[in-house]
């Protein structure tokens, strides 16, 4: 039922090309990672300067990395050298600096050979030559009347998928968007029916949440599952037919953490004290899919605000709390807590990673936390701090050819751990 992650017997080399690398699933398939990791952590091969402010992590393909920032007189996509964290690019994907809470940067861009995808966090998707940076073609959102739910900037990192790449408008002409991925041509757009508007005595807020989406195959059909205002939906592919919808999830605050999609089942949280659930996807016998939940956590056992959960061999970790972000561990098959939440070195929020029989935790506060990844106990290997942290440390960790990248504002810290 539930996925086992693969054990290799040969070290082997990995790209980063998305949000949360392949599959979206926030897992690293390379080994002999942490072998030489010591009591003062890996080796500080670069830190890279003039990025650009903000909070999205990096890709990564072969020697380049891919970002995004804001700088005085745009929010622009940078290109740096993984050898040496020169800057090699900067494009403008916004007319200027967006303006919103929390200022800066969100997207991660999606690399498809030779081209990149992002949105700008004032709602423009943009495909961009990756060689020199130049544009290929971009859209605004506001040509599907394009809203956020609340007031901090479009955060989603674009999927492709086949000829098509996959974004979140949010509005009223185009909840879900697919888009020829050539030249930014609508192939289809989701919207809602009358009957599907109706959340009952749930309030929602429309618009587009600060996820980002993942494929699913749940009850045997192709469908696209993205956490948007009004809570986790489920838009067929062939179509953008909206299948269903979980609104108990949704907070009218910020709906944020990407889904975790396992064969027929979807696990889900949000913090702002909501909670967490489990669905299982089934066919509806006419070509449709239901989703039902199968239990449901309330928002004191577990909920996830925007560190990004994780599954392993079964169980999911993650860090609980709304700005607490304490490390747990839960079986995704039952909801059952199997450790934590603990109140690890570090404070606030927790961003993660699984690597080579690791989970390594990134806090708020830069604290870097190496752990076995057990549902047995918490266990602890090394604790270290990163050699640069200002401010909130959001931005998620990313593993790829033997390196850990550590973004940290206008900042990139590339560390080698092989």
């Amino acid at each position: 039922m539930f996925t086992v992650v693969f054990s290799f017997s040969v070290s082997i080399a990995e790209d980063w090309t998305q949000w949360r690398g392949a599959d979206r699933a926030n897992r690293s398939s390379e080994t002999g990672l942490f072998e030489s990791w010591g009591d003062e952590g890996p080796s500080l091969q670069w830190m890279a300067d003039g990025i650009g402010e903000g909070y999205a992590s990096v890709s990564v393909a072969g020697n380049r990395i891919y970002t995004t920032g804001n700088f005085d007189d745009s929010q622009s996509a940078v290109a740096i050298d993984a050898n040496t964290g020169d800057i090699l690019w900067k494009q403008a994907i916004a007319s200027g600096p967006p303006k919103h809470g929390y200022e800066g940067s969100r997207t991660t861009p999606t690399i498809d050979g030779n081209r990149l995808y992002m949105v700008s966090s004032d709602g423009r998707i943009v495909c961009l030559n990756a060689k020199d940076g130049s544009e290929v073609w971009s859209r605004d959102f506001d040509d599907w009347d394009g809203m956020m739910m609340s007031g901090w900037g479009f955060s989603e990192s674009p999927l492709v998928d086949g000829d098509r790449v996959i974004c979140t408008p949010g509005g009223k002409s185009g909840l879900v968007v697919a888009l020829n991925k050539n030249n930014g041509d609508e192939i289809w757009a989701c919207t809602l029916a009358a009957d599907q508007r109706d959340t009952g005595d749930k309030k929602v807020k429309q618009g587009a949440g600060y996820s980002s989406p993942v494929i699913s195959h749940g009850g045997g059909v192709k469908q696209y599952v993205q956490l948007v205002g009004r809570g986790l939906i489920g838009v067929r592919a062939s179509d953008g037919k909206l299948l269903w919808q979980y609104n108990r999830v949704a907070n009218t605050t910020a709906n944020i953490p990407t889904a975790i999609v396992d064969g027929d089942y979807v696990f889900t949280s949000t913090g702002y004290g909501t909670g967490s659930a489990l669905l299982k996807l089934t066919s509806d016998g006419r070509g449709g899919v239901k989703a039902t939940e199968q239990y449901w956590l309330e928002g004191r056992e577990l909920q996830n605000k925007h560190g990004g959960m994780t599954l392993v061999d079964g169980y999911i970790y993650c860090g609980h709390g709304n700005g607490n972000g304490m490390p747990v561990c839960v079986e995704m098959a039952t909801g059952e807590i199997a450790w934590g939440p603990v109140r690890a070195e570090g404070k606030g929020e927790t961003s993660l990673i699984y690597a080579d029989g690791h989970i390594l935790y990134r806090r708020e506060d830069g604290t870097i936390l190496l752990t076995n990844a057990t549902p047995e106990k918490f266990d602890v290997v090394s604790i270290i701090k990163p050699e640069f942290q200002q401010g909130k440390s959001w931005a998620h960790p990313v593993i790829a050819d033997g390196k850990l990248y550590l973004r940290e504002q206008g900042k990139l810290m590339c560390y080698k751990l092989k």
